[in-house]
């Protein structure tokens, strides 16, 4: 599997940007780049990575396509597209968003998250953006979260049939479908499911860990690995056997220096895992 961060770290240049990559350990990296951004720089970047021999992972969204304000749903559809376009364009393993909101928080939990109407809305939004984009070398996936579908492995599966498009994948995040106690204490039970279920449809993944605080009522807290519970290896060893060359994305720490340390301690525990530049 190829270590990655979602951070471009401080840089001046896509030579420096791909050297700071390589010196942290990193096989693969998330694209810096937006589509909105002229060519010339989104060539730059890619050339780098590519001299630098970094596989190009994700090419990430992060807006609402479902936001109830129409006009916003209409702005967010139209990058998602964009997006999707440019993640073929660079040769990245998948583009990735979360599925949205039906509420003022772009990635917020509300009850029509769940609802069959918000299901429909979010299966036609997937094939929506697919068929606009109309690629050839990527994938569009949505990120699982606790308080939005796909939650876990079955319902990504069902998704899957819902959307019924071959370039739908699956983006991995086992943190966040670590929404209850028992999915938190049956760790190794909810990767087995994902890599049965999912397997091959898996076009990279997010490594972070988990905490359950000994507080009233439950609290799942993510936070940085080897500050959790969780067994990273586990879920590591996993997702390299479905394919070597599998990205684990480092993310949703503050500073630089975070990700040094702790793509340090990540090194020494998937020892033996992850491919070296």
């Amino acid at each position: 599997m190829r270590l990655g961060t979602s951070s471009p770290l401080q840089h001046e240049t896509p030579e420096e940007w791909a050297k700071n990559q390589v010196s942290l350990g990193c096989g693969a990296v998330v694209f810096p780049v937006q589509s909105e951004e002229p060519e010339e720089k989104i060539l730059a970047y890619k050339d780098a990575a590519d001299k630098a021999g970094l596989m190009i992972a994700e090419v990430g969204i992060w807006r609402n396509a479902l936001s109830p304000d129409p006009e916003e749903r209409k702005r967010n559809t139209d990058y998602c597209v964009e997006q999707l376009r440019l993640a073929d364009f660079v040769g990245a393993r998948c583009c990735v968003n979360v599925a949205g909101a039906f509420g003022p928080i772009w990635d917020g939990p509300y009850r029509e998250n769940f609802s069959d109407e918000g299901r429909k809305e979010t299966v036609r939004m997937v094939r929506e953006i697919i068929d606009r984009a109309d690629v050839k070398n990527t994938y569009f996936t949505l990120e699982p979260m606790p308080w939005m579908i796909p939650t876990g492995p079955e319902d990504y599966v069902r998704l899957l049939d819902e959307v019924d498009r071959d370039r739908f994948a699956v983006h991995m995040d086992i943190i966040n479908m670590t929404n209850s106690v028992e999915r938190y204490f049956r760790a190794e039970e909810l990767v087995d499911a994902c890599a049965e279920l999912l397997g091959d449809r898996i076009r990279s993944c997010h490594v972070k860990d988990v905490h359950l605080s000994d507080q009233l009522t439950t609290r799942l807290e993510e936070c940085a690995p080897g500050r959790g519970e969780y067994p990273i290896r586990y879920y590591a060893e996993k997702m390299h056997a479905i394919d070597p060359e599998m990205p684990m994305i480092l993310e949703h720490l503050q500073k630089d220096g975070e990700y040094y340390e702790y793509m340090a301690y990540l090194k020494e525990v998937l020892n033996g895992l992850y491919q070296t530049l």
